[in-house]
């Protein structure tokens, strides 16, 4: 990590050379949300024909936590430990980048369950070969002290993505089904690789083989030293549940939002992706300012705000159907979910040892995985079994009351991370 002794200067301002180094990190976040939320909003609307039941549509997009629960662990501890003249974490982005792109521009075209299983599959897979050794840079290129900011910044990138991908997805779906993705497979494979070259042509920060010295470890070793590491650190288990938690209410959202607008309240797709575009806003606001918070009061402090109040906002369109309810809680659902969004990682970040930064990049999305697993399983179960009471959504209002369990749950996790912040901070 850059500069440790920064970690005491919380309230500083960004430099120049962070200000550059965030705004060429935060690119690929950009193209990657996009087409994660191209895949995980617009797949199950083209697929509902296809696969039918919501279950079914819940195991598709679950795929991405299947690979999430092993992916992000080998390449993550492989990026730390491989030495080439690029570093240890661009050759990933580079190899992946077009399986990634290639897949997500084909998948549109499947009208096959199983095929649809498959290639949904390798795209998710290339897209945490991709991913998790990417979003280490952030540790190895940063300092500490800016890291609230640093993944306040991600999050901003990230919810132009993923706003972008709800506005232009619900527009380019009405020109034909494939279109969302031929474009998001595209502009993924385009900003990868620029990305990739301007890396390059600076010098990546990892370019000496990061922190690990041990040249003879293996990929095994580094898996079992993460083991020993976790089993070691009360607030490493604690942060993996509670992240599990927040990203299984995340993404149980974001796969039933568009099937819970149109279908659940009979507005059309079109108005369905501004309606959601609009909330992203929000979004973006809540993942600025609790960057910048993040950093100046504490990162679990501000979680420990936001949460309760979240995971009440989630409640009112479990209760309520009448659009006008939904409406006038979205802002506040929004800014939660800005919240959720960019904190995550940053709580991590202190609990990093320097030569571990690819291995618990992995951990954390690894923890993520067990959420985007459960999360669409569980809505899908819910919107399922649940029709008859909320016969008025057609069952999709269900998803509400998951996501908002999750929510509560994960502060059960909370107390522990608080005590390690304020112990490292003085307070």
């Amino acid at each position: 990590m850059a500069d440790a002794s920064d970690h005491d200067q919380g309230g500083r301002p960004l430099r120049p050379e962070e200000k550059r180094i965030l705004g060429l990190l935060g690119l690929p976040t950009l193209a990657l949300a996009l087409s994660l939320t191209v895949v995980s909003t617009y797949l199950p609307v083209v697929a509902k024909d296809v696969l039918g039941s919501t279950v079914f549509i819940g195991l598709i997009i679950g795929l991405e936590g299947l690979m999430a629960l092993w992916v992000p662990l080998v390449v993550g501890t492989w990026s730390d430990r491989l030495r080439t003249r690029l570093g240890g974490r661009l050759p990933f982005v580079i190899v992946a980048a077009p399986v990634a792109a290639t897949t997500l521009g084909v998948i549109g075209f499947v009208r096959s369950g199983g095929l649809i299983a498959l290639v949904g599959g390798l795209f998710f897979m290339s897209y945490f070969v991709a991913y998790e050794p990417y979003r280490a840079l952030y540790p190895d290129a940063l300092p500490e002290a800016v890291a609230g900011r640093a993944q306040s910044t991600q999050a901003v990138f990230r919810g132009v993505g993923t706003a972008l991908a709800l506005i232009g997805g619900g527009l380019l779906v009405t020109l034909g089904k494939p279109v969302p993705f031929i474009v998001g497979g595209a502009l993924l494979g385009v900003t990868l690789l620029a990305f990739s070259v301007a890396i390059a042509r600076r010098g990546p920060p990892d370019a000496h083989g990061g922190g690990n010295d041990e040249k003879h470890a293996t990929l095994r070793d580094g898996v079992v030293d993460l083991w020993v590491l976790v089993r070691a650190s009360a607030e490493l288990r604690a942060f993996f549940f509670a992240n599990a938690l927040w990203e299984l209410s995340l993404a149980a959202l974001k796969t039933f939002i568009i099937l819970y607008l149109t279908r659940g309240l009979g507005l059309s797709t079109t108005m369905s992706a501004l309606a959601v575009g609009a909330a992203a806003l929000f979004i973006l606001a809540g993942a600025v300012g609790s960057g910048k918070l993040g950093d100046r009061i504490g990162r679990v402090r501000v979680l420990s705000i936001a949460l309760p109040v979240y995971g009440a906002g989630l409640l009112v369109p479990l209760i309520f159907s009448a659009p006008l309810a939904v409406a006038v809680v979205a802002p506040v659902a929004a800014l939660g979910g800005g919240v959720v969004m960019s904190l995550p990682y940053a709580v991590l970040t202190p609990l990093m040892p320097d030569d571990r930064h690819g291995a618990l990049t992995g951990f954390y999305t690894f923890s993520r995985g067990i959420g985007i697993a459960l999360g669409p399983l569980l809505a899908g179960i819910a919107v399922r079994t649940l029709q008859q009471p909320f016969s008025a959504t057609q069952g999709y209002q269900a998803m509400w009351g998951v996501c908002s369990a999750a929510i509560f749950a994960s502060l059960l996790f909370l107390p522990r991370l608080r005590g390690r912040q304020e112990r490292e901070a003085g307070r």
